[in-house]
């Protein structure tokens, strides 16, 4: 995992002639005041860093619609980045939804993030369409087409969806969304470089060849790391949780290594010819912002 001085040289001096890396963030609703406080200062620290853009979940069995409402206004009000509010299928009429995405267009919003969500009982439930919302992610990104011109992004699994039959059925389900009208796709967090790199070929064999942005997610806490990866399909790799082992208390050693790991992963990326990366930011800014110096992605002060 970890490289020789030489390599490190090689890569920064790589990585000179590269174009800008463009960078976007993706923050949760608050559900609380401390969370709501630690969430604007995140924002105030990472938009001096200029992204394309700033998502906000929406909760996958479609809980949160009004709090995502409410970050996403006063993401507008407050600064200048373009938002990109999450919207799905879940225990939604059409109706409703387009009702919901209609009020974003005339708040300003011109990008939105297709999914279909998880059952309003939980994440491994059994998924049942709403007779009379969008059955799924593709069905919801031909209504939105049809609704406004939306900039529309959708998610991809580079280790597959963990209720699809198959990786090549799950790679077709991403080519009906960009079929019916997506604009973009946003990774599911990873840790194997290979796998990205692997899905993303197989998506242009199949066809596909709008971008996939991969999703970064510096590990902050192990034990929920572990929680998230079991209910999205991901991979940890060994030497991740060794990497944290013995670090329970010790979150300053933790910060540090979790740092590391993806600094590492960008660069790796980076020298595939990647130059997007989506952040999830777990409404943290730190470890983020400390990513995106290593990619030479700062502020413009700091720049000049």
């Amino acid at each position: 995992m970890f490289q020789g001085a030489h390599e490190l040289r090689a890569q920064r001096q790589a990585r000179s002639s590269h174009p800008a890396p463009k960078v976007s963030f993706e923050f949760f609703p608050p559900s609380s005041p401390a969370i709501e406080e630690t969430l604007w200062k995140s924002v105030a620290r990472l938009k001096t860093l200029a992204p394309e853009f700033v998502s906000v979940t929406y909760g996958a069995d479609g809980s949160t619609r009004d709090n995502t409402h409410r970050v996403i206004k006063a993401l507008g009000e407050q600064t200048v980045i373009p938002t990109m509010p999450h919207l799905t299928c879940v225990d939604a009429s059409k109706s409703e939804v387009d009702e919901v995405a209609d009020s974003y267009w005339k708040m300003g919003v011109r990008s939105i993030m297709a999914l279909r969500g998880d059952p309003a009982s939980g994440a491994g439930s059994v998924y049942t369409p709403k007779a009379d919302g969008y059955h799924y992610a593709a069905d919801l990104v031909a209504g939105l087409k049809r609704q406004h011109d939306f900039r529309i992004g959708v998610a991809a699994y580079p280790e597959t969806h963990p209720e699809a039959p198959s990786a090549h059925f799950d790679i077709d389900n991403l080519k009906r969304k960009f079929d019916a009208g997506a604009d973009f796709a946003i990774s599911q967090f990873f840790f194997s470089t290979e796998a990205y790199l692997r899905f993303r070929d197989r998506c242009v064999l199949a066809g596909i060849d709008k971008p996939i942005i991969p999703g970064i997610l510096p590990v902050t806490n192990f034990n929920t790391l572990k929680r998230f990866a079991g209910a999205c399909g991901t991979e940890l790799p060994r030497w991740l949780s060794d990497s944290f082992e013995g670090l329970d208390n010790d979150p300053e050693t933790r910060q540090l290594i979790a740092a590391n790991i993806a600094i590492e992963q960008v660069l790796a990326l980076q020298n595939e010819g990647v130059n997007d990366f989506h952040f999830y930011t777990l409404n943290r800014a730190e470890l983020c912002y400390a990513v995106c110096h290593s990619l030479g992605v700062r502020p413009a002060v700091e720049l000049a």
